[in-house]
């Protein structure tokens, strides 16, 4: 009987042309490099649907039996996601592991965690992806002698694995929850605070890791592949005329993201959902750029974010001819779309003069009048308001000029106050950037 061997390094790429808006091969490619396997071989074909047994169809595994041989394989992904009968029986024809896309992307996270958090929440898309595989994948374990007394050990095999999967899944769960409080904490400080939070999100690849680099000099892991970063990673940042703003690096989006994985990193991709600012990283120099923005688009509709006001930042426009960084505006004068380059820096600067103009477009300045006997309220405005020039009379009259966020402004009801205009913030000098280089808080338990 064929037993499920270790995993290979090998890797013969299976690809099947089945239906539009599927997978891409060229990204099986890469993601097989990201989890560090070396593609000795690629098969592809074509089909009107899937075969039930082997998904691929008798002739083409033939086809990568021999294929096998000749290049010396011991492992073969399929760009798609198999049943877990189909996996069985390829396995069993083949006599190599098989892996589908989504045991290979669970890979790869499991290989990228770093923090207490993130390998939670791996291990947890792991047995839940697991479960669903364990009493086909192993035909070993289900042997039975037959007859009163004479049922052989793998039967009780299989539950004990089944019982034991769901008690380490309920484990697992009940740590996650404790995590996603301490986040809900944390938002809830950020939010009392009234500091704005501005999450990366984007494809992965598209630089987001090297954009957040640039702008906090935080030096997280950033490479030319896949998934490279996966934890999320928190900075603080001072923007000119704007205050300050937490800026979030998330895990990258990808093509029909495997649901095991939405399910567990749903605590960290609420970072997305919760954000008051969503800075969408595109990769301007990719030739399927538009399709990629839609399947982000469609994996934060997936995570209640899809409402949630975004910021388009055109990254690597150093890989083109012709484009130099500069920002779109909407009819309204907001800023829209940031054309820069994350790798040599080119547009930072913009990309920091667009966030602040995002952030102080809900804010209005106002000069404030307080007599003496209204002295103590000047306690009041510096924890809702940016004190922008205070001078004070013989009479210890006081006039301020503030910076108060407009939902605020029914506060300022109980003193005297008119509205003060300085001139465009468009035409003012380049902004200043500083950066607290420790994390705002520490979630790896």
């Amino acid at each position: 009987m064929f037993e499920r061997p270790d995993a290979g390094e090998r890797a013969i790429l299976v690809h099947l042309n089945l239906y539009l808006d599927q997978e891409d091969l060229g990204e099986l490619a890469e993601l097989a490099k990201s989890a560090g396997a070396e593609t000795v071989h690629v098969v592809t074909g074509s089909r009107h649907k899937p075969d039930p047994k082997f998904f691929v169809g008798i002739g083409k595994v033939d086809e990568i039996k021999n294929a096998i041989a000749e290049h010396q394989a011991d492992l073969i992904i399929v760009n798609h996601a198999l049943s877990p009968s189909q996996q069985r029986n390829l396995e069993r024809a083949l006599e190599v592991r098989v892996v589908d896309r989504n045991g290979l992307i669970l890979d790869i996270f499991a290989q990228r965690a770093q923090t207490f958090e993130g390998k939670l929440q791996v291990e947890l898309a792991q047995l839940k992806h697991l479960s669903t595989r364990l009493i086909r994948g192993w035909t070993h374990l289900e042997r039975q002698k037959g007859g009163i007394g004479l049922r052989g050990p793998g039967e009780t095999q299989l539950e004990t694995d089944r019982r034991l999967l769901a008690v380490r899944i309920k484990q697992i769960q009940q740590r996650l929850d404790k995590v996603d409080k301490q986040r809900h904490q944390g938002r809830s400080k950020r939010k009392k605070a009234e500091i704005p939070t501005v999450s990366l999100v984007g494809y992965t690849n598209a630089g987001k890791s090297t954009l957040f680099n640039t702008l906090t000099g935080a030096g997280i892991y950033a490479a030319d592949q896949l998934f490279a970063t996966l934890d999320p990673t928190f900075r603080q940042l001072q923007l000119s005329q704007s205050g300050d703003i937490i800026l979030a690096d998330t895990v990258g989006f990808i093509r029909h993201l495997p649901h095991e994985l939405v399910a567990a990193f749903r605590s960290t991709l609420q970072e997305a959902s919760q954000a008051d600012l969503l800075l969408h990283v595109i990769d301007a120099a990719a030739s399927d750029r538009a399709e990629t923005m839609f399947q982000v688009n469609q994996v934060l509709k997936d995570i209640d974010a899809g409402d949630v006001p975004q910021l388009q930042v055109y990254n690597k426009i150093d890989l083109l001819e012709g484009v130099s960084p500069h920002i779109d505006y909407d009819e309204s004068g907001t800023p829209c779309a940031v054309w820069m380059s994350a790798q040599t820096g080119a547009g930072s600067e913009l990309l920091l003069q667009a966030l602040a103009e995002r952030f102080i477009s809900s804010k209005v300045k106002r000069k404030c009048f307080l007599p003496a006997w209204q002295a103590g309220f000047k306690a009041k405005l510096f924890g809702v308001a940016a004190i922008l020039r205070e001078s004070i009379n013989d009479e210890g009259d006081c006039e301020l000029i503030i910076e108060i966020d407009k939902k605020n402004l029914g506060l300022l009801k109980q003193i005297q106050t008119e509205e003060y205009m300085d001139y465009p913030f468009k035409n003012q000098p380049t902004l200043s950037l500083s950066v607290h280089p420790e994390p705002v808080e520490r979630l790896d338990g």
